[in-house]
């Protein structure tokens, strides 16, 4: 499901960006849901969600998550700032999902993983929650910048497992964090500068449980978004993909006024620390 929302019409944006959610090829509904809204030329937010598999209320959590956020910063007033919006607006989302699931005795299991991106002026604020991911592809180098907030995922950055053992562990999918679980979501809050030509890309494990980091770099590259998202569903589903996939490709096009730095670790410290 994908929910889309935008301000007036306007001239010339900085940025394309484009969203696509499939059932894949088991599934007989969809608990992914993705959405957008485009404040201004050079200001957006998109976000992917998955509700919980399995559970009662995982497709309503997702959908949830993303309509009430999105409504939330929508409301929000500009001057607190693209990052300060997008975290008061997921609180808001989670509460209201917490209130439901204690509510109605159908939903009480109800729960979805979100990431969420706002960009504005040139750099980027990201909320995570769950096991969604969020890449950045800068100089033809992909580099994963979220991190899975999943009980294998903890154990490999523990030492325990290591990552090929994770790859297809049974237990891969078992959250630590999703969103209305608590009444306070505990997230990872990511901030960077943008470059031009930088692209963002959020992807649910639907995607990525099946395409390798380094193909979603190179399925997408000479691509405009749309068709990058296209031609990620479409591999993931010619591969069997055996869960709901979503993706949304974010590209600048425009000079940022950042100089180019490199997307690792090292670098996002420095850039932080500049």
């Amino acid at each position: 499901m994908v929910i889309a929302t935008s301000a007036e019409a306007y001239v010339e944006p900085a940025f394309e960006l484009a969203l696509l959610s499939d059932t894949g090829t088991e599934r007989p509904d969809n608990q992914d849901c993705c959405g957008q809204f485009i404040e201004g030329p050079d200001t957006a937010v998109f976000a992917i969600a998955d509700g919980v598999g399995g559970y009662e209320g995982g497709e309503l959590a997702s959908r949830m998550c993303i309509d009430i956020m999105l409504q939330a910063y929508r409301e929000s007033s500009p001057a607190w700032g693209a990052g300060k919006r997008l975290h008061r607006a997921i609180q808001r989302a989670n509460i209201e999902i917490h209130q439901r699931a204690l509510t109605v005795p159908e939903l009480r299991r109800m729960a979805t993983t979100l990431t969420a991106v706002a960009v504005e002026n040139g750099a980027f604020t990201a909320i995570h929650v769950g096991d969604c991911r969020l890449y950045l592809i800068r100089n033809s180098r992909i580099t994963q910048i979220s991190q899975d907030h999943t009980v294998v995922a903890e154990r490999v950055r523990m030492g325990l497992m290591s990552a090929a053992r994770a790859k297809d562990h049974p237990d891969r999918g078992m959250l630590l964090r999703s969103m209305g679980h608590q009444l306070i979501v505990s997230v990872d809050r990511i901030q960077m500068p943008l470059v031009e030509r930088d692209r963002l890309i959020l992807c649910s494990d639907g995607l990525y449980n099946v395409i390798e980091t380094p193909e979603i770099e190179y399925l997408t590259r000479d691509r405009d978004p749309e068709s990058g998202c296209r031609n990620l569903i479409d591999t993931a589903n010619r591969r069997g993909t055996a869960d709901n996939l979503t993706c949304a490709i974010f590209k600048m096009i425009a000079p940022t006024g950042h100089k180019p730095t490199g997307s690792g670790w090292r670098e996002r410290l420095r850039d932080f620390f500049a």
